[in-house]
């Protein structure tokens, strides 16, 4: 599933084209007809993201709402535009672009109210830059006893962390991913989401997630290192640690698997 970095770049990037234009919309697939008719020839005033789920926001205060799941994706094309795959559930249009999206797990039309409700049921994100998003995401965590592993991929907690991450930040950081997230310090919680602030925002701008610094890489700057240097624990379970060479191990945290460091972590 897209973490929060990839639902953020596609905002910006979307938006650069459609942000203010009047959008031709249908559903080749048949699944959104009717909310493609009640979008159609409408102006799509902006194009936004928290967490894991995008809101198109139209003129007539009609919002869709788009969370990819597992499965869905998006294409931008230009003229010719390519024939919509069987899959397509909303196709959007201009005279010179066009948004293909297949697959998502949510895809509706939501008034203000719902999408404040939406909204409001998830945690901060970092990439939307909450001024207090320290101290929200602190006290989310007080009130929980699990581990700070499974903690931080609730969504109602802090919006856009995933699997890729969730690794990644608490070994940068060397946390235990097993430590209750109740039990960790304030100076900790702070580090953490500072972390996934530069994290994510970096996410963002490269369109794929790389944490391994140039100190850990003889130099080489993050956008140069090949898909296999680009991480520090995640799916590198047996592979030496590298900063300590001890082993990255993996086990189940919360029906998926977390990897991480025991010397450098704990």
């Amino acid at each position: 599933m897209p973490e929060g970095h990839v639902l953020h770049r596609a905002a910006r990037l979307q938006g650069k084209r459609f942000n203010g234009c009047e959008v031709a919309v249908e559903s080749p697939q048949g699944r959104f007809s009717a909310g493609a008719d009640q979008l159609d020839g409408q102006t799509l005033e902006v194009i936004e993201a928290k967490g894991k789920h995008l809101f198109y926001r139209f003129e007539s205060s009609d919002v869709l709402h788009i969370h990819l799941g597992l499965f869905g994706k998006f294409r931008l094309s230009r003229p010719p535009f390519p024939e919509p795959s069987p899959a397509c559930r909303v196709l959007m249009s201009t005279s010179d672009d066009q948004l293909h999206l297949a697959g998502p797990n949510q895809c509706e039309i939501l008034d203000p109210e719902a999408t404040a409700d939406v909204m409001d049921r998830l945690g901060p994100d970092p990439l939307r830059g909450p001024a207090d998003g320290a101290e929200d995401f602190g006290r989310r965590l007080s009130t929980r006893k699990i581990p700070i592993g499974r903690a931080i991929m609730d969504q109602k907690i802090v919006s856009g962390i995933g699997n890729v991450y969730r690794s990644e930040l608490l070994f940068m950081l060397g946390i235990d991913p097993f430590t209750p997230a109740n039990k960790l310090g304030v100076d900790d919680v702070e580090r953490l989401w500072a972390l996934t602030v530069d994290e994510l925002k970096a996410g963002e701008r490269l369109g794929r997630i790389v944490t391994v610094t140039p100190d850990d890489s003889d130099g080489a700057k993050r956008r140069e290192l090949a898909a296999g240097e680009r991480l520090y624990a995640y799916k590198r379970d047996g592979k030496s640690c590298r900063r300590c060479h001890e082993p990255i191990v993996c086990a189940d945290i919360d029906g998926r698997n977390v990897w991480w460091c025991r010397s450098c972590q704990h």
